[in-house]
């Protein structure tokens, strides 16, 4: 897929979209009262998910000058050539198959020569194993003690996605089992997930494709430093670590000779392929930790839900394909309408690490400003993700969104069944949760005017501050119960809106050349912060006078 991609500011489309959106004054009051089918219209199921677009800023015609987007721009042709394989990904020339990772076995799929079924249902059968040693106690560590913490040591997709996970799916954990996630090379993040731990029954994965990130690695060292040095504490051990090392460590890496080299027994790594971007791999070993905890009976129905809405991508029409029909949507807010945010707002507590997951996902993805071909990109690209849950953020955020001037379009997410039904006397304390969703879109979608405020009682100096405008867009995505499957649907499902975005302005959301430069410049500062003074010379003035502050307050 090296040809050029379509400019979508020249396509047919494009120009109905600018003509809808001159002038454009949203009126949801309106167009509810005068459509009664708008809600069966605009509201679709996707697997579990029952996905409601009807508080959006749309019409019929917006609606079908965004379908004609999304045909001129070859979104299906793209979509195809990313499931069968094809280098979408043309600045690393590589496939795109984190699908893959979720096919059910016996589907051949040959990319570039390998048997891609084959390579991942033997990963999978190889974690498996590895989790239910660890789950039943016959994995031990070096003290013949079963294992009772599992560390994850990533960063990135290699963190974001284990935590988020493990957190959404807290009633599936085995008991007397836990997870630990160390990700910031901050040498607090160590210290305070160690804290408390023994490590006689501390098992560490450590998680990074090239065994070489600089994050996970010093951490990696730091996790070894402590094990060892608490095992000979304790008499467990004498001066020779290596089968220590062993007992306590593995990897989640393709390059075994790192891996044997730090202690690792290359039996004991996992590997995963590089048509796996980071931030799309939670589904592959990097999973590794979270099929620890949950086992791989609910893992492998988490990659039934993921491959669920693959289908739906897949299969679908385009007039009710909802991740193509929520990235053109969000193509909308941020090309016609000036949006530059995007809100993610889980009413499910448990989800309360999914925004800060999908901010990798989609601001990784599409934060760019080059095409796939290496021109200049045409329009506005990307959105800035956030969120709380629900209703923590009714307290923080939401002034601005009811009131504000800035158009933030919202996405809510909650489920019918809670994890824990308490109930507060006779009250259910979920039904009370779910009132304030609803009655949050309700309120954005149709607010509330200056007759109504005034008919309240309201004096009259202050009722504009009691006015709210409305036509405020949300999206409404609900679901039976925060199942394995359903997390995968979700997780899926803003896969393919990211997906989307990024065939419409061009660009690979594949690679993420963004993040090297810094990354690059640490390592190149790092001798003028270990106090060479050549180095720091070497320093830009701001960079200098910042080091030379560190330098003169640092105490130990």
């Amino acid at each position: 897929m090296s040809e050029p991609p379509v400019d979508p500011t020249t396509t047919e489309a494009w120009a109905r979209l600018a003509a809808l959106a001159d002038g454009f004054v949203p009126d949801l009051r309106s167009w509810f009262a005068d459509d009664p089918g708008r809600v069966d219209r605009l509201t679709f199921t996707a697997g579990d998910l029952h996905v409601d677009l009807s508080k959006n800023l749309l019409g019929e015609q917006v609606l079908d000058a965004l379908l004609a987007l999304g045909e001129e721009v070859g979104l299906a042709a793209r979509r195809d050539a990313m499931f069968a394989g094809e280098h979408i990904n043309v600045t690393e020339d590589r496939a795109v198959l984190h699908t893959a990772l979720r096919r059910p076995a016996g589907e051949p799929l040959e990319v570039d020569g390998q048997d891609v079924d084959a390579d991942v249902h033997e990963v999978l059968r190889r974690v498996y194993d590895f989790a239910d040693r660890v789950r039943s106690g016959a994995w031990t560590g070096v003290t013949g003690q079963r294992i009772r913490t599992v560390v994850n040591i990533g960063i990135g997709g290699s963190d974001l996605g284990p935590v988020m996970a493990y957190e959404a799916l807290a009633p599936y954990r085995q008991d007397g089992l836990q997870c630990r996630f160390i990700s910031n090379i901050d040498p607090t993040d160590a210290a305070q997930k160690l804290a408390g731990l023994d490590p006689a029954t501390t098992l560490f994965i450590v998680s990074s494709k090239t065994f070489g990130t600089l994050e996970t690695l010093t951490n990696a060292r730091l996790c070894k430093a402590w094990l060892l040095d608490g095992l000979r504490a304790a008499g467990a051990i004498g001066d020779d670590d290596a089968d220590a090392v062993a007992r306590h460590f593995v990897a989640v890496s393709t390059a075994l000779d790192k891996v044997a080299a730090f202690g690792i027994d290359p039996a004991n790594a996992f590997g995963f392929w590089d048509w796996v971007g980071g931030r799309y791999s939670v589904d592959s070993a990097i999973g590794t930790s979270l099929v620890v905890a949950i086992g791989p009976e609910r893992f492998a129905e988490l990659l039934a839900g993921m491959h669920a809405i693959d289908e739906h991508v897949r299969t679908a029409d385009p007039a009710a394909n909802v991740p193509a029909l929520m990235g053109l949507l969000n193509v909308w807010y941020v090309n016609f309408l000036g949006a530059q945010t995007h809100a993610v707002l889980p009413y499910a507590q448990l989800l309360h690490r999914f925004p800060a997951y999908l901010q990798q996902l989609t601001m990784e993805s599409n934060g760019k400003g080059v095409r796939w071909d290496g021109t200049p990109v045409t329009t506005e690209t990307g959105e800035v993700f956030w969120g709380e849950p629900g209703t923590n953020g009714q307290h923080a955020f939401f002034q601005l969104l009811h009131q504000g001037t800035l158009l933030v379009p919202a996405d809510f997410i909650a489920v019918a069944d809670p994890a824990y039904p308490l109930t507060d006397g006779d009250t259910d304390v979920h039904g009370l949760f779910l009132a304030n969703f609803f009655a949050q879109t309700k309120a954005l979608a149709f607010g509330k005017t200056a007759d109504e405020v005034r008919a309240e009682g309201t004096a009259e100096a202050i009722v504009p501050a009691r006015v709210f405008e409305g036509n405020r867009p949300t999206t409404s995505i609900m679901a039976p119960a925060l199942t394995p499957s359903v997390l995968g649907q979700l997780i899926a499902l803003y896969e393919h809106i990211t997906f989307t975005q990024g065939v419409v302005w061009g660009i690979d959301s594949f690679d993420q050349w963004g993040v090297e430069l810094g990354k690059q410049l640490a390592q190149q500062v790092a001798p003028a912060v270990a106090g060479d003074a050549e180095a720091l010379a070497e320093q830009d003035p701001s960079t200098s006078a910042l080091i030379s502050y560190y330098l003169g307050h640092r105490d130990r």
